[in-house]
């Protein structure tokens, strides 16, 4: 539990305190309903919602702060004071700099905490979750919530972690260059690791080259491995097959002295796949090995071989933590995923849905085609695709390789959903020689439902795949139902 004084808020902030300043801060909370007693109430000013509006609420619900972007008028000041609620104007009337200042305090009060920082292009949530299964067999963990992974969700992170935790996993996305710097310097993680290079955000970012260096910036926020403070020597975990792997090495990790661990096939990897197989419902069965000779057998409960590289990667941190690796992966095989991340769904005189609308890039929509076709079907294997986001001009090209992947892979049926993204992955498909007859195009989720609601037969496996805009798991509850 959070335990902070008004004044240490206000020095690690700087806010300025305009009622009050008694009591202590037990947890921090950014929706008004969440509010409880000891709760510090953050307003941030949305373009369709002011949290300030949402102050005497919270004030009402007994928090004991609220933290302001705007000027408070008397009724609100009248009120703080009569609740014995604190009220506090943010510094620059900005909510998101005071929640990583804050967050970075908490940290700082807690270095015995390891912290695992988890960036990459694709499968940060899945790695992040592998993680926090594995490394609770050797300690109490406290992970991000669901893809919590901005400024403000990694700030929320740290702020929800308790003093008796031992390892604090965080996920840690970005949009833009920078972004990186800004949260490490926050977590201070203690290990990191990078899934990969790809393509999200290259509409915002320009080039995968553009993505690694801010992909690398988690490394900025580290201790150098010989430091002899440190709780645990640092290290930076990669996938050998990384094209960008040197670079980050060589550009970030070397001069800050972090040493860089490789997992993949091959020798000298600190974990190596030793064998993959799949099974009927696309899970893989692998054996990895370390340096120290141990190897493991282990299924994976996450379809696809994509998230091979995922266990490979918590595993390596595993070891370096000196987790268990056998309890340790035991653990991982049996964990629930994410939803609308490859869960497989029927209700019955329906079909098997592969659900993975939660989001997408060019990459997973590759591995969730791999998924589709590796799996046992009766029926028809039928894709249901609809458009990647943040990819700018290279929008075109790229939906393109995916209608051509999606097209090579040789479902019974497949359907793309959009506007000119989705036109692109069509035209790409039929380029490569798929049967027009087999393709189907639908502006959105809601007019593909309409069409192909009572097409699907119980024995049909039909994959849903989209970024979170296209509202693609309303298609897919639609299925089912």
């Amino acid at each position: 539990m959070l335990q902070l004084s008004m004044n240490e808020v206000a020095a690690a902030t700087g806010a300025d305190v305009l009622v009050g300043g008694g009591g202590r801060v037990s947890n921090v909370v950014i929706d008004s309903r969440q509010v409880g007693e000891g709760s510090l109430f953050v307003c941030f000013s949305g373009e369709r919602v002011d949290g300030n509006a949402y102050a005497p609420s919270a004030i009402e619900r007994g928090a004991s702060a609220v933290v302001l972007t705007t000027k408070p008028d008397e009724s609100l000041r009248r009120m703080a004071l009569d609740r014995g609620c604190t009220l506090m104007r943010a510094a620059g009337d900005d909510a998101t700099e005071f929640l990583l200042k804050l967050a970075a305090a908490w940290r700082a009060h807690n270095p015995q905490w390891v912290v695992v920082g988890v960036t990459g292009s694709v499968g940060k949530t899945t790695t992040k979750d592998m993680l926090a299964a594995g490394l609770a067999v050797g300690g109490k963990v406290h992970a991000t919530a669901g893809n919590h992974n901005n400024l403000i969700g990694l700030s929320l992170t740290l702020l929800s972690a308790d003093s008796s935790d031992e390892f604090v996993v965080c996920e840690m996305g970005m949009d833009h260059a920078g972004e990186l710097t800004r949260l490490a310097a926050v977590a201070h993680p203690d290990v990191s690791l990078i899934t990969n290079v790809g393509t999200s955000h290259i509409g915002i970012l320009g080039s995968r080259e553009a993505i690694a260096h801010a992909k690398a910036e988690i490394v900025s926020g580290m201790r150098p491995t010989d430091d002899a403070q440190a709780s645990v020597p640092s290290c930076l975990v990669l996938t050998a097959d990384n094209d960008f792997g040197d670079l980050i090495e060589r550009r970030y990790a070397a001069p800050a002295g972090i040493e860089v661990l490789h997992v993949g096939s091959g020798e000298g990897n600190a974990v190596a796949l030793r064998s993959l197989s799949l099974d009927d419902e696309g899970c893989a069965t692998v054996a990895i090995a370390f340096p120290d000779g141990c190897e493991l057998f282990t299924r994976l409960s996450v379809p696809g071989t994509h998230v091979v590289s995922d266990f490979l990667l918590a595993m390596a941190i595993v070891w370096r933590l000196g987790v268990d690796r056998a309890l340790a992966a035991k653990a991982i095989s049996g964990m629930e995923h994410t939803g609308m991340r490859l869960e497989i769904k029927q209700a019955p005189g329906r079909p098997r849905v592969i659900d993975d609308s939660y989001n997408a890039s060019p990459n997973s929509m590759a591995g969730a085609l791999d998924v589709l076709c590796s799996m046992a079907c009766e029926g028809r294997r039928v894709a249901v695709l609809g458009e990647v986001g943040e990819l700018g001009d290279e929008s075109a090209r790229l939906h393109g390789y995916i209608g051509a992947y999606a097209a090579a892979k040789h479902p019974d049926l497949l359907v793309f959903v959009g506007g000119e993204a989705a036109d692109a992955m069509a035209e790409a498909a039929y380029t490569m020689g798929f049967s027009g007859d087999l393709i189907e195009r639908f502006a959105d989720g809601a007019s593909a439902l309409d069409a192909l609601r009572g097409v699907f037969g119980e024995k049909d496996l039909v994959l849903v795949k989209a970024s979170r805009f296209m509202g693609l798991d309303e298609f897919a509850k639609g299925v089912l139902a």
